[in-house]
């Protein structure tokens, strides 16, 4: 009744025609995004079928005996369409399963589309993960996100948002990351001695495929830009994968009027507006100063949950 077959090239239309048309798609499940780090991880995205028909899809990687789905993602899990039941999605993890063990794997790290993200309820998932695989919660981040109607601005917020504006700052859309990727880079290495997940070229890449997905905005003091953001679209969520401002920026408020413009205005229509993780490594250490920040904007939590099972 089940068959699961290993993703190759052969099948990149039949994929992202799913995804497209799946509960819980994104465009980051989009082989045009998932392959730019294709020489990065050894792909190991699986497609389910049901007689023959394509039922659902796993985006994964393998690294050794372990699957994961999928490691260079922010999110991945297992994508279905509406007519998935949880009777269903059950059996998929039974036959899943018994391939992954007839290649040799011997565990599992699924991390679960958040279901901010799902245009219909889709936890089928979570359940089949306890009541099939006897998956243990191994991972938990924190993330901010505003829904409708947005709370609004704590005091410290709007105080900078007076400034920036007393200052003659602007708020622009730009396509250059070449802008903002120093701001980006220099805010990383001092805050936190790290650096972008991508390369300015590869998310200038990413861009020129999803220009209407990805976009960047940024704040300036006359010709000069001072902070920025990379906004992910998605159907109901924006996700900023990127905020930074230079010291001269965050002295004068820049993000303050920035997120000012995109939670109020150029997104004032979108369900959630979701600014990411606060939490470092397995989610257990709260970056306080960057969720208090996010906070202030009207953020509360949202989890970013990660599942492990042995097979």
């Amino acid at each position: 009744m089940w068959e699961v077959i290993r993703y190759s090239d052969a099948c990149r239309e039949t994929w992202n025609r799913f995804v497209a048309t799946s509960r819980q798609g994104t465009f980051l499940f989009d082989r045009d995004y998932m392959d730019y780090h294709r020489s990065r991880f050894t792909d190991h995205s699986l497609l389910v079928y049901r007689k023959g028909r394509l039922f659902a899809l796993l985006p994964g990687n393998v690294d050794h005996d372990v699957l994961w789905s999928h490691q260079g993602l922010t999110y991945g899990g297992l994508l279905t369409q509406d007519r998935a039941t949880v009777a269903d999605v059950c059996e998929v993890f039974e036959a899943i399963n018994a391939y992954l063990r007839s290649q040799g794997f011997r565990r599992v790290v699924y991390k679960a589309v958040p279901w901010i993200y799902h245009r219909l309820p889709a936890e089928e998932d979570l359940y089949a993960l306890t009541a099939i695989c006897h998956a243990r919660l191994t991972v938990r981040h924190v993330s901010s996100t505003l829904s409708q109607p947005r709370l609004p601005f704590r005091e410290s917020r709007m105080s900078g948002l007076r400034k920036a504006k007393r200052m003659g700052l602007t708020v622009g859309e730009h396509t250059d990351f070449g802008l903002f990727w120093p701001i980006l880079t220099d805010n990383l290495h001092r805050q936190y001695d790290a650096r972008p997940v991508h390369t300015v070229e590869e998310m200038q890449s990413l861009h020129a495929k999803f220009p209407d997905r990805i976009r960047l905005f940024m704040a300036f003091q006359a010709e000069r830009p001072l902070a920025g953001t990379v906004v992910f679209e998605t159907p109901q969520v924006a996700h900023t994968q990127y905020i930074s401002a230079s010291p001269e920026g965050k002295a004068v408020g820049a993000l303050d009027l920035l997120f000012d413009d995109l939670l109020h205005r150029r997104y004032a229509h979108v369900r959630y507006f979701d600014f990411g993780k606060s939490s470092n490594g397995d989610g257990r250490e709260l970056n306080h100063s960057l969720i208090f920040q996010k906070e202030g904007f009207g953020g509360r939590a949202v989890c970013y949950d990660w599942y492990e099972y042995d097979l």
